[in-house]
């Protein structure tokens, strides 16, 4: 097995080779002056040609880049021999676009999948993807792992003080019922409640009572970090000590980080799956421990 680290695998592929004692290399790359993406094997230094590759690249911002080096690493891994080709994606974009939300519009996700299929990937692996079942229309093996428990494993080190988990919604009710067994505490997920006379939109606990704990607020991703935002407001008003936020993929979009301070959150925690501030614990264990069980 070789691992192979492109533009936007964010030094995972190396912590991987590392741990499962592998050979590494790093792809060459740049961009034309007409903004084209090149990719480059360096066949001088080793030869992929009978092997087992596995390509790491995650698809944070800027997107549309990485999804094409990735591509463009995938098919050139084929045409230069490769036995097998595994497409490790730590944060796969597009992935919130899984239905049409109004007519006419594309299926994102399906799209990205498909192309990452058929570029040479045959085996497919990403990390707390927004919904499993998006993976459904892959006809590859393929695995959405989680880094529920690193981020469980972390936050256990740090002996908070009467600490409740929630889910921002229902949704998410499986990463929070995680962390919490570790942590070896209660978990609910937030409802949204709308005032019928004022129409103000508040978040509570659908069932905790959350006064005097330290909460914190599970998700697979914070983007614009409104919806953190809001539950963190909430929460405090109803009497929690503190409240921590708690994701694997930190996009921190639009001033997003502002936005988290100013509402009261004294603490926001991330994998590497994408590079930014709060970027505290590395998904390269995750990913090793499952290339050793299919080796």
């Amino acid at each position: 097995m070789i691992i192979v680290g492109g533009p936007a695998a964010n030094n995972i592929d190396l912590e991987i080779a590392k741990l499962i004692n592998a050979p590494s290399v790093t792809l060459e790359y740049k961009k034309f002056p007409d903004g084209e993406s090149y990719i480059r094997y360096p066949v001088e230094e080793v030869d992929i040609s009978g092997e087992t590759v596995v390509v790491v690249q995650s698809l944070y911002p800027p997107q549309d880049k990485h999804f094409l080096e990735l591509l463009l690493a995938l098919s050139t891994a084929k045409d230069l021999g490769a036995k097998e080709v595994i497409a490790v994606v730590p944060y796969l974009a597009y992935a919130r676009q899984d239905k049409r939300f109004r007519r006419g519009e594309a299926i994102s996700v399906n799209v990205v999948l498909k192309a990452i299929e058929s570029a040479g990937a045959d085996r497919f692996i990403t990390i707390d993807i927004h919904k499993e079942k998006s993976l459904e229309v892959l006809s590859i093996p393929h695995e959405n792992l989680t880094a529920m428990r690193e981020l469980a494993k972390y936050l256990l080190k740090r002996n908070y003080k009467n600490p409740v988990i929630l889910a921002p919604d229902k949704g998410a009710i499986g990463h929070a019922k995680e962390v919490a067994k570790i942590l070896g505490t209660e978990y609910d997920y937030i409802v949204k409640v709308r005032d019928r006379k004022t129409g103000e939109v508040r978040a509570e606990a659908k069932s905790l009572d959350v006064e005097g704990s330290t909460v914190i607020i599970v998700d697979d991703i914070i983007s614009t970090g409104g919806t953190m935002a809001l539950a963190a407001k909430c929460s405090l008003a109803l009497g929690a000590r503190a409240v921590i936020a708690v994701c694997t993929h930190a996009l921190l979009v639009n001033n997003a980080l502002t936005r988290l301070k100013e509402s009261g959150i004294s603490e926001i925690i991330a994998t590497n799956t994408v590079p930014s501030p709060v970027s505290r614990i590395s998904v390269a264990n995750v990913l090793a421990e499952y290339l050793r069980r299919i080796l």
